[in-house]
């Protein structure tokens, strides 16, 4: 079984999906078999992997709220050796339909194993928040992947998630760490950036992955296109980075690197 991380940040328009959909395209590139999870309901990783919103009884709700097995939802999409679970609009609702259900912050751990056997990497997107969604990503995980982006308040919130980050460690799942911290939306062209990445690697060290995602028009253009980046604009800078952030992520494999001992 390969390894499974939840990319998570609670602060929205940090990149989460971007680093999801761009780093999960190009460990398929290299020949790695690589799944998908879209836990937003706003489902952007499902559209910037050109897959339509799936039909009723198609998508992780189904396997969250009705029990539906995970690998009956599984997809194809245009990336060769890259697969989809789509995220659908009702799991806006979830979070207030599992208010009742024992042991609802493990429905994703108990549904992904059987799934998860035949994947080098899974990579699962969350939402914008620290709610149940959320929690059951960390649950399921082996590690969390933490995008910051290279902007005023960076650091805001960041304990927040850490704090949830070692409950779930606590009381869900002891095996959990944090993979690194990426830090994106870096703007070469202002001093605001620099200080900012300066200050979360003073803050974070070793942590923080040596590869800087830049602001780019491609990146940004290339969910509209339903393409990830090495098929939109495999020359463009954004490539460059994700393309190196892979690399540098498979090679660094699970760690502890915030909040715990490594």
């Amino acid at each position: 079984m390969g390894q499974t991380l939840a990319c998570a940040n609670q602060k929205g328009g940090v990149g989460k999906t971007t680093t999801v959909v761009n780093v999960a395209a190009y460990l398929a590139h290299d020949g790695a078999r690589v799944l998908v999870i879209d836990l937003d309901p706003q489902g952007n990783a499902t559209s910037g992997l050109g897959s339509p919103r799936p039909p009723a009884g198609r998508s992780v709700y189904d396997a969250l709220v009705n029990d539906a097995p995970l690998e009956s939802l599984v997809g194809p999409t245009p990336v060769p050796g890259l697969d989809l679970v789509a995220s659908s609009i009702a799991l806006a609702g979830a979070e207030v339909e599992l208010a009742g259900v024992p042991q609802r912050e493990r429905r994703l751990a108990r549904l992904l194993p059987p799934v998860a056997a035949s994947y080098d990497h899974v990579f699962i997107d969350c939402p914008p928040s620290l709610g149940l969604l959320t929690v059951n990503a960390l649950t399921a995980a082996d590690g969390v992947l933490v995008p910051i982006q290279c902007e005023y308040y960076a650091l805001e919130g960041l304990s927040q998630l850490i704090a949830t980050i070692h409950l779930v460690r606590d009381h869900l799942n002891p095996a959990l760490v944090v993979n690194g911290v990426v830090l994106t939306m870096y703007d070469a062209r202002t001093n605001l950036s620099a200080e900012v990445a300066s200050e979360v690697r003073r803050h974070l060290q070793d942590a923080v992955y040596e590869t800087v995602v830049p602001r780019s028009v491609r990146l940004a253009e290339a969910p509209s296109h339903g393409l990830p980046i090495p098929q939109y604009a495999p020359e463009s800078r954004g490539a460059a980075a994700y393309r190196a952030l892979a690399d540098e992520l498979r090679g660094r494999g699970s760690r502890i690197a915030v909040g715990g001992a490594a």
